[in-house]
C-alpha cells in the first residue's frame, strides 16, 4: 500500500510538470511535495494537519523541541504556530516525497460525536505537535484522496467522505486521545487556540497576557503554562516570531525595506528588528531578502 501512495504522488507530480518544488492542487488544504536534495532550515508557520513523509525524511524545530519524522509517518500539527522545517534526507535516486492535509476541526468533531465510544482525551500536558505512524487504513485513505486528483469532478463527491474516513482513523488510533483534545470545542488545546487567533491578527502591537488569558478563559498564571506546554516557547516568543515572519515577507514580496518592514510589523527600532531577524534567520535582513529573490520560486 505504501509504494500505491507513492507512485500516486509521482503520477500527480509528473502531470503538474514534474521536477522539485511544492504543488498545491484542487483539493483545498492538500499539497504535495518533492525535493532531490537536502533542504536548510526554513522557517514557515504551520497549520493544523498531517504533515506526511512518504519518502525521505523531514526535522522540525519547535521552539525548545525537535520533531523528526520518516517515510509513512506524519508531523501532527494541533494549532497555528511558526517553527523551523528541514528535509533531512532526499537525494536525485530517492527524493523526499511529501504531502501535507489540512484539518477540518469542525468535521473532525462531527465524527467524534458519531463515535459510539469515543476516545477520552489524556490529560491537559503535552504538545500541540506529535509524530504518528500511519496505519494501512490510514495510507489507503490517503492513496485515495491523492489518486482522486487526476478525476477533478470526482473531488467535490468524494473527498468529503474520505476525509471523514481519515479522522475516523485518526480519532481511534493509537493517539485517539490527543486528536480528541483537538475537536473538543471546550479543551485547552482550543482554548489556546482562540488566544493564538488574536496574536496571529494583533501581532504588530503590544499584547498583553491578561488580554490573552482572557480569550482563552484561563488564569494569566494557567494560559502562560499551558501555552508553554503545547508550544514550546512563551506567548512573547510566539509573537515575535509571528513579526518576523511577517516582515520577511513583506521585504520579499512586497519590497519594503528594512525600516519600513520593521516599522509595520511593531518594532519601534530598526536596529533591533536587525539583530533579531539575523539571530532567528541566521543572516541580516538585508543580505537574507537578497538571497530569497534569487532563488527560483516554488510551485504554488
Amino acid at each position: 500500500m505504501p509504494s500505491a501512495l507513492k507512485t500516486a504522488l509521482v503520477q500527480f507530480i509528473d502531470a503538474s510538470g514534474g521536477g522539485d518544488g511544492v504543488f498545491s492542487t484542487p483539493i483545498d488544504g492538500l499539497a504535495v511535495m518533492r525535493t532531490s536534495r537536502e533542504v536548510l532550515p526554513h522557517h514557515l508557520i504551520y497549520k493544523p494537519a498531517l504533515c506526511i513523509a512518504v519518502q525521505g525524511s523531514k526535522q522540525v524545530s519547535l521552539g525548545d523541541s525537535v520533531f523528526d519524522y520518516t517515510g509513512m509517518q506524519a508531523l501532527v500539527v494541533g494549532v497555528e504556530l511558526p517553527a523551523f522545517g528541514r528535509v533531512t534526507r532526499a537525494s536525485a535516486t530517492e527524493p523526499y516525497l511529501g504531502m501535507t492535509v489540512e484539518f477540518d476541526v469542525g468535521v473532525m468533531r462531527e465524527v467524534m460525536e458519531q463515535l459510539g465510544v469515543p476516545p477520552q482525551p489524556g490529560g491537559d500536558a503535552g504538545s500541540a505537535v506529535f509524530v504518528e505512524d500511519l496505519s494501512a487504513p490510514l495510507v489507503d485513505c490517503l492513496t485515495r484522496l491523492v489518486r482522486m486528483l487526476a478525476t477533478p469532478v470526482a473531488i467535490p463527491i468524494l473527498q468529503p467522505s474520505v476525509m471523514r474516513e481519515i479522522y475516523f482513523w485518526l480519532l481511534t488510533g493509537p493517539h485517539g486521545g490527543e486528536f480528541r483534545k483537538l475537536a473538543l470545542p471546550n479543551g485547552h488545546m482550543q482554548r489556546i487556540a482562540d488566544a493564538i487567533y488574536i496574536l496571529r491578527r494583533n501581532f504588530s502591537r503590544p499584547i498583553r497576557i491578561k488580554e490573552l488569558a482572557a480569550a482563552a478563559r484561563m488564569s494569566e498564571s494557567s494560559f502562560h503554562q499551558h501555552f508553554r506546554g503545547l508550544m514550546s516557547m512563551t506567548p512573547l516568543q510566539y509573537q515575535k516570531q509571528l513579526r518576523l515572519l511577517e516582515a520577511r515577507r513583506l521585504m520579499v514580496a512586497e519590497g519594503e525595506n528594512v525600516t519600513q518592514a520593521a516599522l509595520q510589523v511593531g518594532y519601534e527600532s530598526a536596529s533591533q528588528f536587525s539583530r533579531e531577524y539575523a539571530r532567528m534567520f541566521g543572516t541580516p535582513p538585508k543580505r537574507d531578502t537578497l538571497k530569497a529573490l534569487q532563488k527560483p520560486r516554488a510551485r504554488a
